[in-house]
């Protein structure tokens, strides 16, 4: 019901208001005024009112935010008195006391040298304490491995802490012995990519790992069938952003390859066909259309399928959607 919705506007500092900020039992309790339930909080006058007819529902209200006020990113960093967040992407979540490299005590003063063997030994303890185990020296090394990953095919850090998840799944069910942990590592980047609708090919996951393509192939499936990972069949769709933006191409060439791209789908082209294929021979298409013509061999290079491959594809699409385009 639109009633149910909390809402915010543009009053002075006022931003979104939840229930249970209001009310301990989570439910918001209508206006006794007009029986609205949209509510407005306004934070300089630290009240909630009544989004309908204006009526103060509550005053006094307790800003539990911190009471500084920053201005830019730097700033906020400075300021701020709590470490970052939790993070599947390291092995300890981030949450151990980390000892700073530097020798300097809590208020800035360097240690002295009666103090750094004292210091030296507390460091290399924690070090040890942090990764005392099996299991966790393997994990370590494992996400250590996939921040490398990520970094060399610019994972975003969703698809990154995803990955990290996946993994952390695979090593709780024991899947990963008898199998290399690279091969696991660079299988979870592969299925967290296409879980996040941004994927990745075998062949530019297989580059920046120490696997071969075939081996994460047959990872994947070993996975997603013992973790129950349910994924959607790959649409060429997911290519084009990121094969135009590597070939210089106009938003416009973009925009006609997923035109192209929607009609061969609705005519059924894309039954057996390599998604890759589709996504290369449609932006070859959009390019010439467009007057940015690209090479066959410069597309193929960032797709990573063949010439020849193409070829096909821009066949069968200009020949089934009578394009009238000619190489």
């Amino acid at each position: 019901m639109e009633d149910d919705i909390i809402t915010t506007t543009t009053i002075n500092n006022s931003k979104e208001f939840k229930p249970s900020d209001l009310f301990s039992d989570n439910e918001v309790k209508p206006c006794p005024d007009c029986n609205s339930t949209k509510r407005v909080y306004d934070s300089e006058r630290a009240e909630v009112t009544c989004a309908h007819c204006g009526l103060v529902l509550d005053e006094s209200i307790i800003d539990m935010g911190p009471e500084w006020r920053a201005f830019d990113h730097e700033q906020r960093d400075k300021r701020a008195r709590v470490g970052a967040p939790s993070t599947y992407a390291i092995s300890d979540k981030g949450l151990t006391t980390a000892i700073d490299w530097r020798n300097k005590d809590a208020s800035g003063r360097k240690i002295s040298e009666h103090n750094m063997a004292q210091l030296y030994r507390i460091r290399k303890l924690n070090k040890m304490i942090r990764i005392s185990r099996t299991g966790e020296r393997n994990l370590a090394l494992a996400l250590s491995e996939l921040n490398r990953i990520s970094s060399s095919l610019n994972l975003s850090k969703t698809i990154h802490e995803d990955a990290a998840i996946i993994y952390r799944a695979a090593a709780k069910k024991n899947l990963v012995r008898g199998r290399s942990i690279e091969g696991v590592v660079a299988t979870s980047a592969y299925i967290a990519c296409r879980r996040c609708n941004l994927p990745r090919t075998l062949d530019e996951i297989a580059e920046v790992s120490k696997v071969s393509r075939k081996q994460i192939a047959k990872n994947h499936r070993f996975l997603a069938r013992e973790l129950n990972i349910k994924l959607k069949p790959t649409s060429p769709n997911d290519y084009i952003p990121r094969f135009a933006s590597k070939l210089g191409l106009s938003g416009e060439v973009e925009s006609k390859a997923i035109e192209i791209i929607n009609n061969a789908m609705g005519n059924g082209l894309n039954s057996g066909k390599g998604p890759t294929g589709l996504a290369a021979a449609a932006l070859y298409i959009a390019s010439i259309l467009s007057g940015e013509r690209k090479t066959q061999k410069s597309i193929a290079d960032i797709s990573g399928v063949t010439e020849v491959t193409i070829r096909n594809r821009y066949k069968e699409l200009t020949e089934q959607l009578e394009m009238g385009v000619t190489l």
